[in-house]
């Protein structure tokens, strides 16, 4: 009789012990898709059009001459060109790809989007003089916007637009980095572990 109290014990000791276990498993995979979800949700937040905007002025002058007779006879046409433009430089992280790794608690980001620059120049012509036999017409236009263009976009490889716009998308980067660090998961770029704000300057490459 007492054996078979104790056996009866052992049985009950048994299946508490074991839904115990499948319980704490339970709960872990419920922690491991709630941090999941959760970066995934901040990953979200984070993609968003990371911008700085510029502004650029220019002076050019513009000149043309169309000749004749053996370069006997010449019509010029030229104009005092004023510039002031708008220039964007954003960041798409809409674009950017990642993957995340349950088991290993590891985010990789994969790719990260280069930037767009976009500019919007307001042309303002001064001092136009032309002739009948060589005015101004839709072409000279294309190329004066096809040149201002050019020249601002060496302005821009010149000045700190760039820069400021790359230190701006590591800090977005950095609220990614802050999370998992704190929920004891691991940021990865280009194959190495990301464990400051400083390692995302040095990694990323753009």
């Amino acid at each position: 009789m007492l054996r078979r109290i104790l056996i009866g014990i052992g049985i009950m000791v048994g299946i508490f012990l074991l839904f115990k276990f499948c319980d704490f498993k339970k709960n872990d995979d419920d922690d491991i898709s709630y941090n999941t979800n959760l970066i995934q949700q901040q990953i979200v937040n984070v993609g968003k059009l990371v911008v700085t905007e510029g502004h650029f002025s220019e002076v050019i002058t513009y000149k043309n001459q169309q000749k004749y007779l053996l370069d006997m006879i010449s019509f010029e046409k030229k104009a005092l060109i004023v510039v002031n433009a708008d220039v964007t430089v954003a960041y798409d992280l809409h674009k950017m790809k990642y993957d995340i790794d349950e088991k290993n608690k590891t985010i990789t980001i994969i790719s990260i989007p280069k930037e767009e620059i976009k500019i919007s120049p307001d042309i303002q012509f001064y001092n136009v003089e032309q002739s009948k036999l060589n005015p101004f017409t839709g072409d000279d236009y294309n190329k004066i916007n096809k040149s201002v263009k050019a020249n601002l976009a060496k302005k821009i490889e010149k000045s700190s637009l760039k820069t400021n716009a790359q230190n701006r998308l590591i800090s977005e980067l950095s609220k990614i980095l802050i999370l998992t660090n704190t929920m004891g998961w691991k940021l990865q770029y280009d194959g190495k572990v990301i464990e400051s704000e400083k390692d995302f300057g040095q990694q990323i490459k753009l």
